[in-house]
């Protein structure tokens, strides 16, 4: 079965994360050696994990300090490969992982290259990843829980689970709830089984902090704590310009600015979703473009007309009329 294909926030680029066959890890996690490499670029070389941060940086726009922290985890698991080939103890790392922020600010994406990075330095076996929710861990009966909870943890071995909105998991208002049974269940694993499952949890920041604070078992299995921030109005407006290239569109005279304009004031508004919504809005420019080109049935179309988001394809959006309304007097 082929790889499930995951678009990254901010780039509309498809991406499927490495199984095992199809990357060459440099780390026999059986045999304990490193294949005699004593630099950091052989380490990278063999494993290919350069290419994969080196992705990181050019395909996601923005996101300063989480690429930075990713490449400090990569760069403490290299050395940890070139100690152990010199024969020098070392305790293998905690790689468990919370990622915080907002919705469309690039969790899943990094998530995913983070698999990869793993994979080809060994520390897991395959490159996937197991995103899911706690409808997919918690039962509505007793007896239910467990073996979804344990369902989940074996499709995710030997990778990462991804878990989004974790802190759904943890109800203390209803006395009948059994999230905190498949919390146990990830205690166990996650101490138990680190060496063969990376867990990361994700959602609002507030929310993960509360959770934290009512979960201390689960907060000291965490290693690694990424704050993930919003993104910037520029960086909104060049995560667009790359979607709309890579979809060959591009922006007519005029609609870049009113793009900028659409922008500044769908941040103010509610349900903001960063890239996500850039992305929304895009697809919603293409559908009054297109409407505006089927209107004329009989007039034989370029190249130009038919990769052209048009200023009032931009306009027409009741973000406009919003704001308009809002405005004071």
């Amino acid at each position: 079965m082929a790889s499930p294909k995951y678009t990254i926030p901010g780039t509309a680029q498809p991406f499927a994360p490495v199984s095992a066959a199809d990357a060459s890890p440099i780390f026999d996690a059986t045999a304990g050696v490193v294949n005699g490499v004593r630099t950091v670029n052989q380490v990278l070389a063999q494993s290919q994990a350069g290419a994969v941060m080196d992705e990181l940086e050019r395909d996601l726009i923005g996101l300063a300090p989480i690429k930075m922290r990713i490449r400090d985890i990569a760069a403490l698991l290299v050395i940890d490969k070139l100690r152990t080939d010199l024969g020098l103890a070392a305790a293998a790392p905690s790689l468990h992982m919370s990622f915080t922020g907002n919705p469309g600010t690039g969790k899943t994406t990094v998530a995913l290259r983070m698999a990869e990075i793993l994979h080809r330095l060994g520390y897991v076996r395959k490159g996937h990843l197991v995103a899911v929710t706690r409808d997919d861990l918690v039962g509505q009966y007793i007896g239910h829980t467990a073996p979804k909870t344990k369902e989940v943890v074996k499709k995710a071995m030997g990778g990462v689970l991804f878990i989004d909105e974790a802190y759904y998991l943890y109800r203390p208002e209803n006395e009948r709830d059994y999230g905190q049974e498949a919390i146990e269940i990830l205690l166990q694993v996650m101490e138990n089984q680190r060496d063969d499952l990376v867990v990361i949890l994700a959602g609002y920041k507030d929310r993960m902090d509360t959770f934290f604070r009512s979960n201390p078992g689960m907060s000291s299995r965490i290693a690694h704590h990424l704050d993930f921030p919003d993104y910037p109005q520029s960086d909104l407006l060049r995560i667009a310009e790359r979607m709309l290239q890579q979809q060959n569109y591009q922006f007519g005279p005029g609609a870049r600015e009113a793009f900028e304009q659409y922008i500044g004031y769908r941040i103010g508004q509610e349900h903001f979703a960063n890239a996500r919504s850039v992305r929304n809005a895009l697809d919603r420019a293409r559908l009054r473009q297109a409407s505006r080109l089927f209107a004329d049935r009989d007039r034989e179309y370029t190249a130009e007309d038919l990769t052209t988001i048009a200023e009032p394809d931009i306009r027409a959006s009741r973000v406009f009329q919003i704001a308009a309304a809002h405005k004071p007097e």
